[in-house]
């Protein structure tokens, strides 16, 4: 008996996959990326001080967001996708440990997520966070009422 190949049980019309394009925006493998990358631990926060900052001044305007995508880049084509992350990391542990783990669960994370294939996740660790640093955060200011 010879194979013939896979048969189309429904009859007429095909894969349902086959029939239409996704596209998915850099804006969305971005979230995916930094939700992965914080997600491991020793990642004290992503993007330089400058970035941070204008996250922060950001998020005080009443209605907006926190941003998840803060110091991730990202490149994405039909079937593959690149990143670059800049993280900062807590002291005390190992960069090359942490840059790996957020490497692996990026990749997976994006790869599970989207079906796009991950070329490479580039990480440039821009800060140390010490245990003696205050926050530059502020505390909030309650609203007028």
């Amino acid at each position: 008996m010879t194979d013939t190949g896979t048969q189309n049980v429904s009859g007429k019309h095909g894969d349902p996959g086959s029939r239409g394009r996704t596209t998915i925006a850099d804006s969305a493998v971005e979230k995916i990326v930094g939700m992965a990358a914080r997600d491991v631990a020793g990642v004290h926060a992503m993007g330089s001080g400058i970035s941070r900052a204008f996250g922060a001044a950001r998020e005080r305007v009443p209605g907006a967001a926190k941003s998840v995508s803060t110091g991730v880049k990202v490149e994405v084509g039909e079937k593959q996708t690149a990143v670059d992350l800049e993280i900062v990391v807590d002291y005390g542990v190992s960069i090359t440990d942490v840059a790996g783990a957020v490497r692996e669960n990026v990749i997976s994370a994006v790869e599970w997520m989207t079906g796009l294939e991950v070329v490479e996740v580039n990480i440039a660790v821009s800060d140390v966070k010490l245990p003696e640093e205050e926050e530059e955060e502020e505390e909030e200011q309650p609203r007028l009422r």
